[in-house]
């Protein structure tokens, strides 16, 4: 056979049984979420190729990963695979592979083979010159790895073919097995990791300290106070007198990879992204896992650093921490769709190896996090808990999966790197997951459907992209005795003196708002002058662009009146408001508890009463958006507390995704994120919510022009803080319909 007919015959088997076909309304078994699932489904490589262009399918058959595949093939080859000795018949839902010697395989067989280094034929032994290999890789391809063959010219998602070219089998030294050829060791020291742009991280310089915002390149960070009341009485005292601290973070600039804008304008970020390829992973879980993580990779700039590990029973890096240049992008996506699901789920050792590599890296940019997706349990290193609480695990046995250097907090290298969880599916660890994050100071998000990775993904990346302050510290001073700082998981003190207190609050990302709640005891004093000062706030925090530390101090004077009679005073909303949220808080949490015993029908009592609470305070009755957010959140958590088993499914992980959320006041993906009332949006800052939309209704590769009005599209969608009256919403959510709808019109792909 000349090799002209031999490459007729591969085009001819790359076009076989490899579209993916969505039905109509009304034909039968996909749900209108599955035929969701199939129309946002195409792998990480499609994120800047064109759109794959599919043979019609007549008859579809349902494949085991709920994809439904054409019966459209060639009918001539009546064959048996000599690998697996069924037939090859077309139309069974798999691709068929003919080599150049003429022989037939099923491709998912010879591919398998081959990977072992095989590149004989099974039939006639031919060494071929060509051999398959199952990637859906950039359509470039890679160096010396040979180029892509597609019948149609376009680009093709996971389902389809690539041929390689065949590299020379090294030869083995005496005593070397094959195995160690295949799959090389990793290093004993991580510290191989590429070295970053000249002037760009932390280089090891020595910060300087400046006074309010001078040498800070992204602006100053805001703080107000917010006493209870304006006035108390002079001949009067008072206990628990609350005042706000509310800080709220620059802006920041552009954050898509694909704009034209400095390098300098952001932070560069080190990420290293920890996955889980187990058995269960199998199918459309492994292959929307690998679009999210493409849509990483494609929001990641050239200054950025990304490294992958995966996880099943074992965990290997796939590649050291490389900065995401087209090459360093083709590598990671190259590695990323090469996976296959298979094993078990041993999460502590995938954990272990993200921070190995975080600790033995020699250079730093200035942001490092580690993201964690599982969909199951750690059988490997969490001890069995007791019967009927199958996935009510302590907290103790939760540290096990994290290294000692994070739970000792004694090795700096390490001791601010978050870990933020990704819970999949219903049947994932939630309270293992919740407490890694908490630990570490992540924060912890439920995804409850699978066609929503991407999203979630995509929030976190939006805020991780958009550090603007660094190890932020607020300092309370007072001459009164203060009594108590509610500050969620942030860590707070108090001086032993009781007059000064602290809250380290960490990185912050672009127009995040903090609020801290004080409570000071106010005595009776008839020698103050009409007024009297409560406490100071100041703020020191480390500038990450230019790494100047920048103090502002005491930027904030808390003072009131204190006059001889006063008429009842209202209570300041903006108090209010985070009494609230902290009250909701603590439902939630008490509520986990009783429901962790089995008593669910206390639970739901503690959420009943809460959500009565919430509804009668000042915000309630003004309709504030948060108070109006944090009733239906209540309600939401009641109804998945309706019996244990809808409380293991989904109940645990949404409260806990809640409290993660309320305690850091940091957004979480739970629920539905398609919803735009959803509760999922609390805490989301515009950068997130940019990255989100970008991800729901972005065609990668789109025009610049698209990119521009998708951001004019979430300016516009914006809500400002303050109460919200609830017509105003109704009517943004009209107007959200009506943008995204013009943009539909305009060639952008939506959901509307």
């Amino acid at each position: 056979m000349t090799i002209s007919s031999g490459w007729k015959k591969v085009k001819a088997a790359l076009g076989i049984n490899t579209c993916l076909y969505v039905p109509r309304a009304g034909q039968g078994e996909p749900s209108a979420a599955a035929a969701d699932v199939v129309r946002r489904l195409s792998d990480s490589v499609s994120l800047s190729s064109p759109a794959v262009v599919c043979h019609q399918s007549r008859t579809p058959t349902w494949s085991s990963s709920r994809l439904l595949l054409s019966r459209s093939g060639s009918k001539s080859s009546k064959k048996t695979c000599s690998i697996c000795l069924t037939s090859i018949k077309p139309g069974q839902g798999q691709a068929i592979f003919t080599a150049e010697c003429s022989h037939a395989f099923h491709f998912n067989c010879i591919t398998s083979n081959v990977k072992h280094g095989n590149q004989i034929c099974p039939v006639c032994r031919a060494k071929w010159k060509e051999v398959p290999f199952r990637s859906p890789g950039h359509p470039d391809v890679f160096p010396n790895r040979g180029s892509r063959i597609s019948p149609l010219g376009r680009a093709q998602d996971d389902a389809h073919l690539m041929l390689i070219r065949s590299i020379p089998q090294p030869r083995l030294v005496p005593g070397q097995s094959d195995s160690s050829l295949r799959d090389p060791p990793e290093p004993s020291c991580f510290d191989d990791d590429e070295v970053l742009d000249s002037g760009l991280g932390i280089g090891g310089s020595n910060p300087c300290t400046t006074d309010n915002q001078s040498g800070s390149s992204m602006g100053a960070l805001e703080v107000q106070t917010y006493p209870e009341v304006p006035a108390v009485r002079r001949s009067t005292c008072h206990d628990n007198f609350t005042v706000l601290i509310h800080l709220k973070a620059p802006r920041a600039n552009m954050l898509n990879a694909s704009q034209d804008v400095d390098p300098s304008s952001r932070a560069s970020v080190d990420l290293v992204t920890v996955i889980d390829v187990s058995g269960s992973m199998e199918g459309t879980k492994l292959a929307l896992l690998k679009r999210a993580m493409g849509f990483v990779v494609q929001n990641l700039r050239p200054t950025d650093r990304l490294s992958v590990v995966a996880f099943s029973s074992i965990a290997r890096r796939l590649f050291p921490l490389r900065r995401m240049t087209d090459t360093g992008r083709q590598v990671a996506l190259q590695a990323i769709n090469s996976l296959i699901s298979d094993g078990g789920t041993n999460i502590a050792e995938g954990l272990r190896k993200a921070f190995k590599i975080m600790s033995d890296r020699k250079w730093k940019n200035p942001v490092a996090s580690v993201m964690l997706l599982s969909d199951g349990q750690d059988t490997y290193n969490i001890s069995t808990p007791s019967l009927g609480s199958r996935r009510s695990l302590s907290r103790v046995d939760s540290r096990s999966l994290l290294p000692d250097s994070v739970l000792q907090q004694n090795d700096p290298a390490v001791s601010h790197i978050p870990v933020h969880t990704f819970g999949f599916g219903t049947d994932h660890d939630a309270a293992s997951m919740h407490s890694v994050s908490e630990i570490s100071g992540g924060t912890f998000s439920f995804i409850e459907s699978e066609s929503v990775i991407q999203d979630a993904f995509a929030q976190c990346i939006g805020g991780l992209l958009s550090v603007v302050i660094q190890e932020l510290k607020v300092e309370i001073q007072s001459r009164l005795q203060l009594r108590q700082i509610k500050a969620g998981s942030y860590q707070s003190s108090l001086g032993d003196d009781g007059r000064t207190g602290l809250v380290m609050v960490g990185d912050l990302y672009a127009e995040e708002e903090r609020d801290f709640l004080v409570t000071v005891n106010i005595p009776i004093d008839q020698s103050c002058e009409g007024h009297q000062n409560l406490l100071n706030v100041t703020c020191v925090y480390k500038d990450p662009i230019g790494n100047d530390i920048i103090r502002l101090g005491e930027v904030s004077e808390v003072t009131i009146e204190r006059p001889d009679e006063i008429e009842q005073l209202p209570v300041s909303m903006e108090v209010d408001r985070q009494r609230n949220r902290l009250y909701a808080a603590e439902a939630m949490a008490e509520a986990r508890i009783a429901a962790e015993r089995g008593d669910l029908s206390t639970a739901i009592s503690v959420l009943g009463v809460c959500n009565t609470t919430l509804s009668e305070s000042a915000s309630g009755r003004t309709n504030d958006r948060l108070c109006i957010s944090l009733c239906t959140e209540l309600k939401e958590m009641q109804q998945r507390m309706a019996n244990r088993r809808v409380y293991e499914a989904s109940g645990r992980a949404y409260v806990l995704s809640g409290l993660s959320s309320h305690s850091w006041q940091r957004a979480t993906a739970r629920g539905d994120s398609t919803n735009t009332d959803s509760l999922v949006q609390a805490y989301q800052t515009p950068s997130m919510v940019d990255m989100v939309t970008q991800s729901q209704t972005m065609i990668f590769g789109e025009a610049s022009a698209t990119s521009r009005r998708r951001r004019h599209l979430r300016h516009a969608l914006s809500f400002p803080s303050g109460p919200r009256p609830r017509s105003s919403m109704q009517a943004s959510s009209m107007a959200q319909r009506g943008l995204l709808c013009e943009l539909e019109t305009s060639g952008t792909e939506l959901q509307c």
